[in-house]
């Protein structure tokens, strides 16, 4: 790893700092990069995510795909967490902080949509950053790819009925545009000019010119990482700096979740003896949240300035921050894994 790299949790703290600074500095500037979206999907984030993506998609080998049916644990591991655990810790951890913990210190009115913000986060597992978390820990590419295809096609049938149920309500309206572009933005695209970089790179030199370009390109997923940082914090700049203890209070239960659920699968990939290519990965879908899908569902439902839009928000204010601390604990345990 590069100096750069080793230090990136200092970058991104910065960016952190720089993104409340500018959005506070510039509301205009940011309200019109806010503008810039399409089915919920802000045009200029999905441009750096695919920056962060893409190199990674290189890695994938399409023709090692076909052994991942022989590690079936951790895809079992990823899915038992993210829609059998994962969406009703999250609703009974809303639930124990906003009407009982934090009762005292929020209007008893916004509890439920506090609430519900926390649900959808908790229902939407991760979709492209988890690539991100999967190369700093060295993971399996192929593998990663799988399971989060896998969580992709569940997500379609499950996420609708699953956060009806923990809402309490019978019907609700899902932003189909969002969730499919969304992919085809974070996942497909990226896939595509992956596999089609690889085979012209493969034909010209073998493996080692693949290796060099994806070191010499490398850079531009750490670039996109801090960017998008500055622009999500400058978002939502004037809000944070207006409600800090708000904003504090929701991230609480969200920081909680990320951390059990965390610590539930790499247990349990620990226990059942996965190698950490595909142990680390498998827990770090989990904790990760889409968080694309989960602020469109809440402005739909419940409303731009709702409570729920601003927990599914903070959610992604916090998300950076908590996932380099776990890559981090996960790079330090390697060593505990089958090799």
């Amino acid at each position: 790893m590069t100096i750069f790299e080793r230090w990136l949790t200092l970058w991104v703290a910065l960016c952190i700092l720089a993104g409340l600074v500018l959005g506070n500095l510039m509301p205009g500037l940011f309200a019109a990069l806010a503008g810039l979206e399409y089915a919920s999907v802000n045009l200029v984030v999905a441009m750096l995510i695919w920056a962060m993506v893409y190199p990674m998609m290189i890695a994938i080998d399409f023709g090692s795909l076909k052994d991942v049916g022989k590690r079936p644990r951790g895809l079992v591991i990823t899915l038992v967490v993210n829609w059998l655990i994962k969406p009703f810790t999250m609703a009974a951890l809303g639930v124990l902080f906003f009407n009982h913990v934090f009762a005292g210190l929020i209007d008893p009115a916004k509890a439920p949509e506090y609430i519900a913000g926390l649900i959808l986060l908790g229902a939407a597992p991760c979709t492209a950053m988890v690539f991100v978390w999967s190369q700093m820990t060295r993971g399996d590419p192929n593998y990663t790819l799988v399971q989060v295809s896998v969580n992709d096609l569940i997500m379609v049938v499950a996420f609708a009925p699953i956060v009806a149920v923990l809402l309490g309500v019978t019907e609700i309206s899902v932003p189909w545009q969002t969730l499919i572009l969304s992919v085809v933005l974070y996942i497909v695209l990226p896939l595509i000019a992956g596999a089609l970089t690889r085979r012209a790179l493969l034909a010209k030199g073998g493996k080692t010119v693949v290796s060099e370009f994806t070191a010499r390109i490398k850079p531009a997923s750490i670039v996109g990482l801090l960017l998008t940082v500055v622009l999500l914090f400058g978002f939502q700049g004037q809000v944070i700096l207006a409600q800090p203890l708000l904003i504090a209070l929701i991230a609480v239960p969200i920081i909680i979740q990320s951390y059990g659920i965390f610590a539930l699968g790499y247990a349990w990939a620990w226990a059942w003896k996965l190698p950490h290519r595909v142990a680390a990965p498998c827990a770090l879908i989990g904790t990760s949240n889409f968080f694309e899908l989960a602020v469109a569902v809440a402005i739909g439902l419940f409303g731009l300035n709702s409570g729920a839009a601003l927990a599914t928000v903070v959610g992604v204010l916090v998300e950076v921050p908590v996932m380099l601390s776990l890559v981090a604990l996960a790079n330090r345990t390697r060593e505990r894994f089958p090799a």
